[in-house]
């Protein structure tokens, strides 16, 4: 509007009648140009959406334990193992306080008979739709939560699948990501039973925890098959660690309290590589 208006008002200046209609087409043409500009940066609404990492990260915080408690309790109920799950899940991250009590309500709102997973989804995948990695890692946050008591249940399995549908994850990627945490799962619980063999009864000190892995368990956490090749085994560990770099994460929504699952995963992923070079 005001290009037309300042176009029309400087053309009629220099050009009476004819300066003033080929200003008024000229600032026809700069509105248009700025308001597609203007359309791309979100318009006037991200002026008060509040579009930025902190808002994206409150987000991901509520969504993320609301769906964790919906899912814990797919059953029927919410399980020992759930509710303990899901508090060791906050004292990896360090929720104190008034976070931690956010935590809490949106767990316990996810587990309310009138929540809706669907609507819940949708309003994360809309503000995350182009941030893959992110949607990526909220899906493998929440097969963690429904692999908490060491078994998925075929309840809990349709709703990942129905999550992961909602997030635009294709079914044979859902699959990948959830046998690859299968393998991540097993491995972690094989580092835990090593820690808590590694001090013997009598003894009176501590032996060093029997965490060896070998190359079947490796290329499972890679996601690959036995077959794979050199290269296959630099690709995919390459594109893992990409999609798992907690300083990307975070800068694109991922709450910095909810890092250290993004460091554990990159851990797990380089343990895989570094067995792999050296067996090779």
């Amino acid at each position: 509007m005001w290009g037309k208006i300042l176009g029309f008002c400087f053309g009629f200046m220099f050009g009476k009648i004819f300066g003033a209609i080929l200003g008024l087409y000229l600032g026809h043409l700069f509105d248009k140009s700025l308001k597609n500009d203007f359309d791309k940066a979100g318009g006037f609404s991200s002026l008060f959406k509040g579009d930025d990492v902190h808002e994206r990260q409150a987000l991901f915080f509520s969504s993320c334990f609301a769906v964790m408690g919906h899912i814990a309790k797919s059953n029927g109920r919410v399980s020992e193992v759930h509710i303990k799950a899901a508090n060791l899940f906050m004292d990896e991250m360090g929720l104190k306080g008034d976070e931690r009590r956010e935590a809490q309500h949106a767990f316990q709102a996810g587990k309310e008979s009138d929540f809706s997973l669907k609507e819940t989804v949708s309003d994360f995948k809309e503000r995350f739709t182009t941030r893959n990695d992110l949607l990526q890692l909220f899906l493998e946050i929440q097969i963690q939560m429904a692999f908490s008591d060491g078994v998925l249940a075929e309840q809990e399995k349709q709703l990942l699948a129905q999550v992961s549908k909602q997030l635009g994850i294709s079914k044979p990627h859902f699959a990948f990501v959830l046998k690859r945490y299968q393998a991540e799962f097993n491995f972690r619980q094989q580092q835990q039973q090593g820690q808590s063999s590694s001090y013997r009864e009598g003894s009176g000190h501590h032996v060093p925890p029997d965490n060896s892995m070998n190359r079947s368990q490796a290329l499972a956490l890679l996601g690959l098959n036995s077959d794979a090749t050199a290269r296959d085994i630099k690709v995919a560990y390459r594109k893992l660690m990409a999609q798992h770099h907690p300083d990307k994460l975070v800068s694109q929504g991922l709450p910095k309290h909810m890092m250290e699952v993004a460091v554990k995963k990159s851990q797990d992923i380089q343990a895989a590589y570094e067995y792999l070079k050296k067996a090779a």
